[in-house]
């Protein structure tokens, strides 16, 4: 591999990211099954730390874990008919089970045996079945509230996919939950955006916009849909995280009734809440460089990369010691560190190896950097050519430091970005012309005269959505940008993925 494997932003943003991907060995085309991804080891990893996040989270708030079928009875979707309008092009179904030999022409096949009486949609998404099995756990007020969590695994049959972002098949967790009083379940919705927030921001490094989706953006079927929108380093937005007041119309579909204090029968009140593997794509967007991939401490699989640096045998001995010695000193700092004493390598050929998959942080130790009782360190968030030199006495506590200063400077250096691509327009040749500015996209923030017909305009001619209508903000009153008529507030416009 050489460093010119990875494609520069500046010239094809697209490619950088699928460069990125390749170069940092996360995931690869599942070329045997459309528009589906093999997540690598060291892709998983990151997946797996940023699910133990949101677990943790989600389990201090009083959740639990539960699992549900793949297959859900295509009876079940025609329920709620605003739902299933909203998935139906992306549903994938089984109509048949079994398979049978076949001979044609002498060669052996497969075909297809016994249709299924009702076919099964794979899940898109679990709301349908779940108000299924919430309608037998719920009888009393007593039983509720009700508070689920599933990881799984989904299938949204997608045109145009790309890895992480948007695939065929993908993984999240979907929370749904019941509650006694519409107040309760907004609580709910709320509290539930602000854990995905404070996921993004003080975990991934990410900052993110919180606001409500406007009617035609929101999910299929619910009553209010909120999210949290992060900026990608091309100026266009990601929608990293949702959270839906579902109300009664799921209730209702499913006949979700509890007993209340007062001995009325009343439908409950749900939630739905959701984050995928897109969090990754996220990740890899909002840090990495044209070097390859940058990962925050907080997610990294491995904080600390040592590398001995020897010309004999004599001098690996000294230098391995060493570098096991800082090895052990992470490790009882908390830290995940490798040694990597590899033989048939040369330094520069590790430095770029664990540089490719965005180790926070490398240590090279040499005979003389031994005998000095020092060690040199190199930051991922830093130029590759700076070089820190530190006492091996006490090394694992000053990685540990590093670690956090690390993390902080990727947030700041997010948020300044983002914050310096937030500009306000009042015209809509303003908007246009800002919308892709020399140096990449923005996030407008303009007035919107409410309707859906604007929206679906503006949409149509410049591939720009309501990204959200932020709970921050002046909230000044003003002119639509393209119709003229009145406006409450700003909201944000942006190019999505």
């Amino acid at each position: 591999m050489s460093t010119d494997a990875i494609t520069p932003r500046s010239k094809d943003f697209a490619q950088w990211y699928q460069d990125v991907i390749r170069q940092g060995d996360l995931a690869e085309p599942a070329e045997v099954v459309r528009g589906c991804m093999v997540i690598k080891p060291h892709g998983y990893a990151i997946w797996e730390n940023i699910q133990k996040e949101l677990d943790r989270r989600f389990k201090a708030t009083g959740h639990k874990n539960a699992y549900f079928p793949l297959l859900i009875p295509l009876s079940f979707l025609a329920k709620e008919a605003e739902h299933v309008e909203g998935f139906a092009m992306e549903c994938a179904v089984v109509t048949h089970s079994g398979l049978r030999a076949s001979k044609d022409g002498g060669k052996t096949g497969l075909e297809v045996k016994n249709p299924l009486e009702e076919p099964y949609v794979i899940r898109p998404t679990s709301e349908t079945i779940i108000g299924h099995y919430f309608a037998r756990w719920i009888q009393s007020h007593r039983d509720l509230p009700l508070l689920i969590n599933q990881w799984a695994n989904v299938m949204r049959w997608e045109m145009r996919t790309r890895l992480f972002l948007r695939t065929s098949e993908f993984l999240w967790q979907e929370g749904h939950t019941a509650h006694s009083t519409h107040a309760e379940a907004l609580e709910e919705v709320h509290r539930m955006l602000g854990v995905y927030a404070d996921v993004a921001e003080n975990v991934m490094a990410m900052p993110v916009i919180r606001g409500q989706k406007t009617d035609s953006e929101k999910f299929a079927g619910a009553l209010s849909s909120f999210s949290m929108e992060a900026m990608m380093q091309d100026g266009k937005a990601l929608q990293a995280g949702t959270s839906h007041d579902l109300g009664q119309n799921f209730g209702k579909a499913f006949d979700v009734r509890f007993q209340n204090k007062s001995g009325e029968v009343e439908y409950v009140w749900q939630t739905s809440w959701g984050a995928s593997t897109r969090l990754v794509g996220g990740l890899i967007m909002t840090h990495s460089d044209d070097a390859g991939l940058v990962v925050p401490p907080k997610l990294a699989p491995i904080h600390v990369a040592i590398i001995p640096i020897f010309k004999n045998d004599a001098e690996r001995s000294k230098v391995v010691e060493a570098g096991e010695q800082v090895r052990r000193e992470c490790v009882a700092a908390g830290l995940s560190a490798v040694l990597d004493d590899r033989d048939d390598l040369r330094p520069g050929a590790k430095h770029f190896h664990w540089e490719q998959r965005g180790v926070p942080a490398r240590v090279e130790i040499g005979p003389r950097d031994v005998a000095s009782g020092s060690c040199v360190i190199k930051r991922r968030d830093r130029d590759p050519k700076e070089k820190t030199a530190a006492p091996l006495a006490g090394v694992g506590a000053a990685l540990t430091a590093l670690m956090d200063e690390i993390q902080q400077a990727l947030f700041a250096r997010a948020k300044a970005f983002r914050d310096s691509r937030l500009v306000k327009v009042d015209t809509y040749d303003d908007f246009r012309a800002a919308l892709e500015g020399p140096s990449g996209g923005n996030f407008l923030l303009a007035h919107w005269d409410g309707t859906r017909e604007t929206e679906e305009q503006i949409k149509k001619e410049t591939r720009a959505t309501i990204r959200c209508i932020p709970f921050e903000g002046d909230g000044e009153p003003g002119r639509c940008i393209l119709t003229g008529r009145p406006s409450a507030r700003r909201v944000i416009f942006a190019q999505a993925y």
